[in-house]
């Protein structure tokens, strides 16, 4: 009797197996990546070139003088960690903070000193500045007084609801791109395009609800944070569709390099980028995180003053989107002239064969329309395998 073998013992193909492996690479570089990413950014903070303002409450010659020795002393004992600087009264401190151009200031006094921060620009900050400023205080033996010009919202008392608030956003863009990218291969690269527009304006929305209605995170502005929220959104999905197109079953991976690793760690949602070391810090002045939430930022506690940067900066990402979709449409049309030419060349190979075999030969089988549809169905696997990894 013939033996039976068991669908559960028969051997893996080879084949079958370098494929899981291949695949494997995926996760394994995601791992390494986040731990790079997330232990570089916040493995080791410390101020670099934190701005400061040191002013004398008192008037008088005598007062600012100390200002400007305390500003030097401490400049000098921080070696590179302060910016110190002087400025001449309370009131040019106040705007110094509340326009967000020192992380804190001094005011000394004879009775109590104060230190002015803003909560709300970063909480980090302000821990630092309280240690370095205390310390002057006690030696003075009277308690500093903390000011709190700026401070969060009362249902965000972190401060962490607005970086939350880009994760949310930022998640849901990303997978969108692949979803797009793996069920619509079929469509023509327009309709991709105005779904990803259309999906980011539903995302956009999505998170302008959570933070206002819902949470309360937003208190004021909230149109102004939904449109940031849409330009942010919208850079992501026209970028990542355009790159889909090159990049086909390693796009979940490169969208994540670019919005999750190095664009949470660089925003500057958990740590100020003055914590940072230098590479995180560079890519807060230009990164697409960083330009939402500071835009958000400055918009919900500070008045809109200084939000035409980060917009400008989103901007220059939808741009960035733009000219990937123009690049992904020219590979694309020249991917299908490439078809067109193959599939032409198999046909007249077939049919050169038919006539030089004479009549009564047979007709082509099957196969010969499937290998040249060989191409085309490794494309849909591709895109397949797209819509798995989401």
């Amino acid at each position: 009797m013939p033996a039976t073998t068991h669908p559960s013992h028969a051997a893996t193909p080879p084949g079958a197996l370098r494929h899981v492996l291949v695949h494997l690479l995926t996760p394994l570089l995601m791992c390494l990546g986040m731990g790079l990413a997330y232990l570089g950014a916040f493995g080791d903070p410390a101020p670099h070139h934190m701005p400061v303002a040191v002013v004398a409450q008192d008037a008088g010659p005598r007062a600012a003088t100390g200002a400007r020795v305390l500003a030097q002393t401490l400049q000098d004992h921080a070696a590179g960690g302060l910016d110190v600087r002087t400025a001449p009264n309370r009131a040019d401190a106040v705007r110094l903070v509340e326009h967000r151009q020192v992380a804190g200031a001094y005011v000394m006094s004879r009775g109590t000193p104060e230190l002015l921060v803003a909560t709300a620009a970063s909480g980090t900050d302000v821990t630092v500045v309280q240690k370095v400023f205390t310390p002057v205080a006690d030696q003075q033996g009277t308690p500093l007084k903390v000011t709190d010009l700026v401070p969060t919202a009362p249902h965000d008392p972190t401060g962490q609801g607005l970086f939350f608030l880009l994760v949310a956003v930022s998640i849901g863009s990303y997978a969108a791109v692949a979803v797009i990218g793996g069920t619509g291969a079929s469509l023509r690269l327009r309709t991709r395009a105005l779904t990803a527009l259309g999906m980011s304006a539903v995302v956009s929305l999505a998170g302008a609800v959570l933070a206002g209605p819902l949470f309360h995170i937003v208190d004021h502005g909230l149109w102004g944070v939904w449109s940031l929220a849409w330009l942010y959104s919208a850079g992501i999905l026209l970028l990542g569709t355009g790159l889909h197109t090159f990049l086909r079953r390693w796009t979940t991976l490169g969208v994540m390099v670019l919005f999750v690793m190095l664009n949470f760690t660089s925003s500057g949602g958990v740590l100020a980028p003055d914590t940072q070391n230098g590479f995180f810090a560079a890519l807060h002045s230009f990164w697409n995180g960083a330009g939402f939430l500071e835009g958000a930022r400055n918009l919900v506690y500070f008045d809109g003053r200084g939000t035409g940067r980060p917009v400008v900066t989103l901007a220059c990402w939808l741009v960035a989107g733009l000219v990937a979709l123009l690049a992904a449409g020219l590979a694309e049309r020249a991917r299908r002239a490439e078809q067109r030419r193959t599939a032409l060349d198999a046909s007249a190979v077939a049919s050169a064969a038919l006539r030089a075999a004479g009549p009564g030969t047979p007709a082509p089988g099957p196969g010969h329309a499937a290998a040249r549809d060989d191409l085309e169905r490794w494309n849909a696997e591709e895109e397949e395998e797209e819509t798995v990894a989401v």
